[in-house]
């Protein structure tokens, strides 16, 4: 595992945001989409997220989790995503969780 300093690590933007649309790509096996609110100072982001074999967009519209917001926007399917979820994968087992919160937050609230 390569080693960071503080200063690559303050470089990542993560901010609190809410599921608002979720929806499985067609044209996709892995991909659902979705509109994440992420409040007034940032606004909705469309993030793409390769998590179908694991959750279902119902499982996640209206859920609030941990995005890093300040990726370079990435083309997929003829739209860009600009946001990526956060969440913890086990290989061995095949299971994924995303970082949900358990309490209520300021959407854009910024993690640290």
């Amino acid at each position: 595992m390569e080693q960071i300093k503080y200063e690559d690590f303050t470089k990542v933007e993560m901010r609190v945001g809410k599921i608002v649309e979720a929806v499985n790509v067609e044209e996709s096996e892995k991909l659902i989409r979705m509109m994440v609110d992420f409040g007034p100072e940032i606004g909705q982001k469309l993030v793409f997220s390769g998590i179908r074999h694991w959750y279902q967009p119902d499982e996640l519209l209206n859920k609030t989790s941990i995005f890093v917001v300040n990726m370079l926007p990435k083309k997929i399917i003829g739209e860009e995503s600009s946001a990526m979820i956060l969440g913890a994968e086990d290989d061995e087992e095949d299971k994924l969780s995303i970082l949900f919160l358990e309490k209520e937050m300021p959407l854009g609230t910024r993690v640290l």
